[in-house]
């Protein structure tokens, strides 16, 4: 016992040591590239968005990826921008899957997990990862970005009125608009979101999970999770580099009760004993590939070359918010209350540095009608209501 709890303790102190260090920024890029035993770069991957977990974020480097290997990305057919989404995911929502069958390599967009009809699209030897979050900041993000559309938030005054008797508001004939309202991860992995709290069924959809995904990501922990993503993938330091996509203002952010936070965990206890599972086994992964010093000095170097791309892109050096943002083609999907930020790109950038950095902060619909555009380039466009920017981009 006395082992195991020094060992957790050495843990703990690696962990805050790691979170609470100011970083040195260095201009160069040598040292960036850790040497590593070679593996091979794996290009067939399938990624299970998840709801209001960073996932937009895991999307765009997905895209950005799929461009730079020249990829065939899974796109959503017709004007859809999800994958059939709240439906059960099938093959035909993905466009000319009559005609490409098997030979995707991307699949990243919003889609009900449906292991069987993924498969029929994407290849054999296809790497699956997703991506949780911690169930109580996840409710109240989606509290505030669902709540003109979900009926069981709509009538409540706030997060923490809702959560004293969900009941009262969440209402199963409302079943598919009320989905954000209750273990909405649970859902998206293609289960039942209004299931009972029975533990042998929980063990049995863990079990399930880890047999379909090779890697589940911990969105509270995302530097940590990109560096566990390029070790599994084989990728470059490059290839997860991001800037934060899809997040709002702080303003927005309604403040939690300790009682609420409790009652979110009884709440969506599905989703609370999803998280709690897979964060652990999360943090097992990371010490047993990649340990935790050297997890600590990749994390550095990818927050270092995130430093320079900044300072490279952006002319605020950050997101602002959404009537801040200059053009309105970069514009995010604004929903509910929130302020969804975006970015300001430099001026006189050159060709080359302009498209990397578009790309970089380029929002997930806009970013979906491009490479639509390019893949299938005689389908009409998808109608997004949004600035056709994206065909500037393609020229």
């Amino acid at each position: 016992i006395i082992f195991n709890l020094c060992l957790g303790l050495i843990f703990l102190l690696g962990f805050f040591h790691m979170k609470n260090k100011n970083y040195i920024i260095s201009k160069s890029h040598e040292g960036l590239l850790i040497p590593s035993t070679p593996c091979d770069t794996k290009t067939n991957v399938m990624f299970l968005k998840t709801h209001k977990t960073a996932s937009s974020t895991v999307l765009n480097i997905m895209f950005r990826f799929a461009e730079r290997y020249n990829l065939t990305v899974a796109l959503p057919a017709g004007q859809l921008v999800h994958l059939g989404y709240p439906n059960t995911f099938l093959a035909h929502f993905v466009e000319e899957f009559q005609a490409i069958g098997q030979n995707y390599n991307i699949m990243c967009n919003h889609l009900r997990f449906n292991p069987s009809e993924v498969q029929k699209v994407m290849a054999a030897n296809t790497f699956y990862f997703s991506i949780l979050r911690n169930p109580i900041p996840l409710l109240e993000s989606s509290y505030v970005y669902y709540k003109d559309s979900v009926p069981a938030f709509r009538t409540s005054k706030d997060v923490n009125e809702y959560l004293v008797s969900p009941m009262k508001y969440y209402h199963p004939a409302n079943y598919e608009q009320n989905i954000y309202a209750r273990n909405i991860m649970w859902f998206d992995f293609g289960y039942d979101n209004n299931a009972e709290d029975n533990k042998k069924y929980i063990q049995a959809v863990l079990k399930e999970i880890e047999q379909n995904f090779h890697l589940i990501l911990i969105a509270d922990y995302f530097d940590e999770s990109m560096i566990l993503l390029k070790h599994a993938l084989c990728w470059d330091l490059d290839d997860v580099i991001y800037f934060k996509l899809n997040s709002r203002s702080q303003d927005t952010v309604q403040t939690l009760t300790p009682e609420s936070e409790e009652r979110i965990k009884a709440w969506c206890s599905l989703d609370w004993k999803l998280y709690l599972h897979f964060n652990q086994s999360f943090w097992r992964r990371l010490e047993e590939t990649i340990g935790l010093e050297e997890l600590e000095k990749e994390v550095n170097h990818l927050r270092m070359r995130q430093k320079e791309l900044i300072e490279t892109c952006l002319s605020d050096q950050e997101a602002v918010g959404k009537d801040h943002i200059k053009n309105k083609a970069l514009l995010p999907f604004q929903s509910g209350a929130t302020n969804i930020l975006g970015y300001n790109l430099k001026q006189d950038l050159d060709n080359g540095t302009l498209r990397t950095c578009q790309k970089m902060v380029m929002p997930e619909l806009q970013y979906t009608s491009y490479l639509y555009a390019v893949q299938h380039p005689h389908k009409k466009r998808k109608q997004l209501g949004l600035p056709l920017l994206w065909t500037t981009f393609q020229e």
